[in-house]
């Protein structure tokens, strides 16, 4: 009979611990008496003393409460609500620390969940600058015991709402948008919404901007159709933003975390705004998809681009193609490219984004890749050249199969889940290809997401 183990920690008791690396939420890793602990805000080669919160059989869970041996990766937070916003998780630590450990999270779970070792991990593409960089802002709407409003960020692990006056991270015209509507809110009592007891109006702020068109999209997410003094707050958005193309409202009557509901109008302006990638001009609505860091982005497919090395004549499949933005890259250098999306919308935005950049070998395909890859091999077509960018979950068994049958020459692998591309890796190459080398990509900085390329080629039928 296997001998149970003691737990060398106690809950609401202090230990000194020392932090071996970074967790896949940010956290730090450490040991005590060889037991896992992690402890937020704490940084590889730190020691550090923290009070037990949680206790399980295999882990604990600590507060960081002294820094007692600093890594000199360690800096002041930019955000005054920092510690308490859980938008960011790495504000704490030196840009190039972080992308120095976002490259061996992506090298970690090849190991350790794909088994896969001698690929290389190339050092992660950095941002020019790791500050304003979304074009893209949902922030909750609330109000505490005392009715005092809140615009911001969910505290971690909760819907408690943090007020956020100027989110670092956000491009500056989405923080302008958030200052207008909380002062609007204030001015006419306009009620937060209370998920709780279903009362109020205004569930989320949305912002988009067209980084490189100047176009900005403002979308009021609300729990019921009639707003009062919408029209007041229309004429200072209009008066207060330089490039304002659309002003939205989306009605959400449900009791549900989802942000959008299903009804969309327009209240001011054009449906959509305009943003660019490359040379190829995206529309972009408040239910589109469109990668929040435009000018890494760029980087991206480019980078995929180059991956999956086009001369004209190849045939290229791009599954889970979204609203086709890399596939309208990929349409610029192959004889024909088939995007497949499960999502209906997407697929109505790609078909328009393809007719509005005269691009015309791109076919669009809707329905669940699971079947819809293999419909499109049994009915002839055999592509050189497959590309996957699937949502966290990674892709199906079944999709991974119909690319072994269908036998392209190369893969690339998009992915913001290095654990689950590790996985799908090590499956293809049950089917014969090889992972030749994985390039991470830092869309999400300062968070502790990470964005990376597999380039997989195949070495045997």
């Amino acid at each position: 009979m296997k001998e149970q183990r003691t737990i060398p920690v106690t809950k609401g008791k202090t230990y000194e611990i020392e932090i071996i690396r970074l967790g896949t939420n940010g956290e730090g890793v450490g040991k005590y008496q060889d037991f896992t602990v992690f402890i937020p805000y704490a940084l590889p080669g730190e020691r550090i003393v923290a009070v037990i919160t949680t206790v399980k059989k295999t882990y604990a869970v600590g507060k960081l409460r002294q820094v007692l041996c600093a890594s000199p990766a360690r800096v002041a937070p930019t955000c005054a609500v920092y510690y308490r916003c859980g938008a960011c998780q790495l504000q704490h630590f030196s840009y190039d620390g972080e992308l120095q450990e976002k490259q061996r999270q992506v090298q970690d779970a090849l190991t350790r969940i794909g088994h896969i070792t001698n690929v290389p991990v190339l050092p992660t593409l950095g941002a020019a600058t790791p500050w304003n960089y979304r074009n893209k802002m949902q922030f909750p709407v609330g109000e505490d015991k005392k009715n005092t409003l809140s615009i911001g960020c969910f505290a971690a692990a909760t819907h408690n709402v943090i007020n956020v006056e100027n989110c670092v991270i956000q491009k500056e015209e989405n923080n302008q948008i958030v200052r207008i509507v909380r002062q609007w809110m204030k001015d006419f009592k306009i009620p937060a919404y209370d998920e709780d007891k279903c009362t109020g109006m205004i569930r989320h702020i949305m912002g988009r901007v067209g980084v490189k068109t100047g176009e900005i999209m403002v979308c009021i997410v609300t729990a019921c159709e009639c707003v009062p003094h919408i029209k007041d707050l229309i004429r200072r958005l209009r008066q207060e933003i330089s490039g304002l193309t659309a002003v939205i409202q989306n009605i959400n009557t449900g009791h549900t975390n989802v942000i959008l509901g299903r009804k969309t109008r327009t209240l001011y302006g054009q449906d959509t705004i305009h943003d660019a990638i490359g040379n190829l001009r995206f529309h972009i609505s408040a239910q589109s998809f469109f990668q929040v860091n435009s000018e890494q982005a760029q980087r991206l497919y480019e980078k995929a681009l180059e991956f999956a090395d086009l001369k004209g004549h190849e045939i290229v499949a791009d599954v889970y193609c979204g609203t086709g933005t890399i596939t309208l890259f990929l349409a610029q250098k192959a004889k024909q490219v088939y995007g497949i999306e499960i999502v209906p919308s997407a697929i109505k935005d790609a078909i328009r984004n393809a007719r509005d950049n005269h691009i015309k070998n791109a076919e669009f395909i809707l329905g669940d890749a699971v079947y819809k890859l293999p419909e499109l091999i049994k009915n002839g077509v055999r592509p050189q050249v497959i590309v996957l960018d699937p949502p966290r979950a990674g892709c199906g068994e079944p999709v991974l199969r119909a690319i072994g049958r269908s036998q392209p020459e190369r893969v690339v692998y998009v992915s913001c889940n290095p654990a689950t591309l590790a996985r799908d890796l090590a499956c293809l190459q049950t089917y014969g290809y090889k992972t030749e080398r994985v390039q991470p990509v830092d869309m999400f900085s300062r968070t502790h997401h990470v964005e990376c390329i597999a380039l997989i080629q195949r070495v045997k039928s």
